[in-house]
């Protein structure tokens, strides 16, 4: 198999695809159209996609050391599999260039292997990924510009590339994994939104995943948000223009908010209209701040990255105006959901982080928090300590709940806290300092039975509350897998209850 910068050639190439999820069709589909030989590596194939059944299939133990790879050319891994992974550390030794599915795909839309290579604008972050993803394809597409949205967001970016009616320029949302596996990635523009402690049993260390984050930084345009202590010191590569994006007035080279509340304003003192340094002194006006969903900081942050995306490949500022004065949030993404008493209930099930949590925190004056789940190894302290006053009362589930609980208590005594979880025998304990209160079993699963005594528990705890928070918040700053299929089922059970209290209030 030849590998340089003008050719790629996988016809006749025995290729092993780590994953026999979703990704690993794609990667399936696309080599097979490139006349490779893919061979499926995983633990099980019961739960692949239809269309892998009849791939020929192996167990990593087939390759436990690097003598087994005799005839392999290449590995394409899906991002869930760690650089620690035996099978991979094992190829590593043999020799095997391993790549991601992204590295793949970028290597072929560079080598022409599927039309005119695309104009890739790449975005990563902690949090509010998925947010600017979808804010820059709304731009792009008031600009009259086509465009995909892909990467971690859905849709992978190999099925992009064979996606008709082509598009010409790609909003590739990279988690760290993806980037740890796409070193060659070189974007027309890339952003670092934030950069907080995630994911560290998957990188090993922090640095490790900082570092797979400040990839997207080395095309020809990086973008940091200056807000954010780690992104906003980030350098860029050596041959990259280096933007940053804030929510204070920009100076040269950055974009920000001029004015406050509702008579601020999105302006770029970074980009002309066909994406070279402006040298005009005078921001231009890109949209009203208040036009901006969802509303606060954390959205107007991810508008400005958005916006700093799009001017880099020349978006004129009309078409930012109209994208995302229109844009709305997917759902469970600060969503509110059901109001009871003028208080909102809000799904913000995605904020699956701490630093997510404290951005979805930020964005209200006083809240009862529901958080917990699969803390992943990030620690919570922080969020306590700078959430503290916002919070009116904390109520813990999932998996971790006891570390949450733990650090209020050395960190903000004076937050009421309960904690909600299943006994042996399916009875929902409620954990109070006064006592723990146990309810029989209901019909409902076990998790949904969970949420919902947690719902009325903060409904309680904002009712007792004197200075009368204006939010009960679904921000869980964890994963969800330990109780729910998925974040947006947590939502959707979160939703079902506030709404059945609702409705309860009313009667």
């Amino acid at each position: 198999m030849r590998d340089d910068a003008d050719a790629l050639a996988l016809d006749g190439a025995r290729v092993l695809v780590a994953g026999a999820g979703s990704t690993g069709a794609s990667a399936v589909r696309v080599l097979r159209d490139q006349g490779a030989e893919p061979i499926l590596v995983d633990t099980r194939f019961t739960d692949a996609p239809a269309e892998l059944h009849g791939v020929a299939g192996v167990g990593p133990e087939r390759y436990a050391a690097d003598t087994d790879f005799a005839g392999v050319d290449l590995v394409v891994t899906s991002p869930g599999f760690a650089p620690h992974n035996p099978f991979l550390t094992a190829a590593a030794a043999a020799g095997i260039p391993i790549w991601g599915d992204v590295e793949l795909a970028w290597r072929l839309d560079q080598a022409g292997r599927t039309g005119a290579p695309r104009t890739w604008l790449v975005i990563t972050g902690t949090n509010g990924k998925t947010t600017t993803t979808s804010m820059t394809e709304a731009i792009l597409d008031a600009a009259g510009i086509s465009v995909l949205a892909c990467g971690n967001i859905g849709l992978t970016v190999l099925d992009a590339l064979y996606a008709q009616p082509r598009a010409d320029v790609l909003a590739v949302e990279m988690s760290s994994f993806q980037l740890h596996w796409a070193p060659s990635v070189r974007p027309r523009a890339g952003v670092v939104l934030n950069v907080a402690a995630d994911h560290l049993d998957w990188h090993g260390s922090f640095a490790a995943y900082r570092d797979a984050k400040a990839q997207v930084l080395r095309g020809d345009v990086a973008i940091v948000g200056l807000d954010d202590e780690v992104a906003g010191s980030l350098p860029a590569g050596p041959e990259s223009r280096r933007v940053g994006f804030t929510l204070s007035a920009p100076t040269a080279g950055q974009l920000g908010i001029a004015g406050q509340g509702s008579d601020g304003l999105l302006v770029d003192a970074a980009f002309a209209d066909d994406g070279a340094v402006r040298t005009d002194p005078q921001p231009l006006t890109l949209v009203r701040a208040d036009r901006i969903r969802p509303a606060g900081p954390s959205g107007r942050s991810d508008a400005l990255a958005a916006a700093a995306l799009c001017r880099a490949i020349g978006v004129p500022a009309a078409a930012i105006d109209a994208g995302l004065s229109g844009f709305a949030p997917a759902a469970h993404r600060g969503q509110t959901v059901a109001t009871v008493g003028g208080v909102d209930f809000i799904d913000d099930s995605k904020a699956t982080n701490p630093h997510a949590a404290q951005a979805a925190i930020d964005g209200h004056r006083r809240v009862v928090l529901i958080a917990g789940g699969l803390l992943k190894g990030a620690p919570v302290d922080d969020l306590v300590r700078a959430s503290a006053d916002r919070l009116a009362g904390v109520v813990a589930i999932g998996q971790d709940r006891d570390l949450i609980v733990e650090s209020l208590a050395r960190h903000a005594p004076q937050v009421p806290a309960v904690t909600v979880f299943t006994g042996d025998d399916g009875a929902v304990n409620i954990q109070r300092t006064d006592g723990v209160q146990v309810l029989p079993a209901s019909g409902a699963s076990a998790a949904d039975a969970v949420m919902s005594q947690a719902v009325a528990s903060a409904w309680a705890l904002a009712q007792a509350d004197r200075s009368g928070p204006d939010a009960v918040l679904l921000a869980p700053a964890a994963a969800s897998l330990d109780m729910f299929a998925g974040y947006g089922a947590r939502g959707d059970s979160f939703a079902a209850a506030a709404q059945q209290l609702a409705a309860s209030s009313e009667g």
